[in-house]
Parts: structure tokens; sequence; C-alpha cells
């Protein structure tokens, strides 16, 4: 409905209402001019050099390498998740009121009843 035989001040704008800003045209963007087919190719070209630098470009661990990264962190895990289990065990975090030990916090809560 909306061809540029019927609205002449159309053709060859992305549309009718568009106010120039100064960031626009401060990049070299012209607001009153559709995108081009160029825009894709652009896109085509940045995928193509991405896939180009992770074949080419990028140093990959050897597979030695990477166990030995994978064991030193998963030992981190491992140490990480019992140093919280202990002080949670030790603050008394078990989400349980009546169990045996309340931990540190309950025996301070204890105090102050």
């Amino acid at each position: 409905m909306l061809k540029g035989s019927s609205l002449p001040f159309l053709n060859g704008r992305s549309s009718a209402g568009r106010v120039v800003d100064s960031k626009s045209i401060g990049r070299g963007f012209d607001p009153y001019r559709p995108c081009k087919i160029d825009e894709m190719s652009k896109v085509k070209e940045y995928f193509s050099e991405t896939v180009t630098e992770m074949l080419h470009r990028v140093t990959w661990p050897t597979w030695k390498e990477l166990q030995s990264n994978t064991i030193i962190v998963v030992v981190a895990s491992v140490i990480i998740a019992l140093i919280i289990f202990v002080m949670d065990f030790v603050f008394g975090i078990t989400g349980d009121k009546n169990a045996t030990w309340q931990g540190a916090l309950g025996f301070i809560y204890q105090i102050f009843k």
C-alpha cells in the first residue's frame, strides 16, 4: 500500500519520520538511506575471518596440558566445596531446627534467649 508511487517522498528512505541527530551523522551514517545489500557481505566476512582465526591463529593446548589443567580445576573445586561444607557445619547452617548440632550460631542464639 505504501509504494514509492503513492508517497514519492519515501523513495530511497528508510522512514518518513526520522530526525537527523549528531550521533548518526558523526559516525558517517545517513539515517535517510535504507540499509544496503553490502551489509550482509560484511556479516559473512566477519564469520569467515572468525573461522580462519580459530583454525589458524589460536594456539590450542595440547592434550596433556588440557588433562593437567582439568585435574587442577577438579581438585580446586573439591577443596572449595569441602571448605564451604566445614563452614556450614561449624556455623550450624543445616536448615533443620531440631538438629542436635546447632553450630556456633546456635550456641550464641541460646546464650541470648
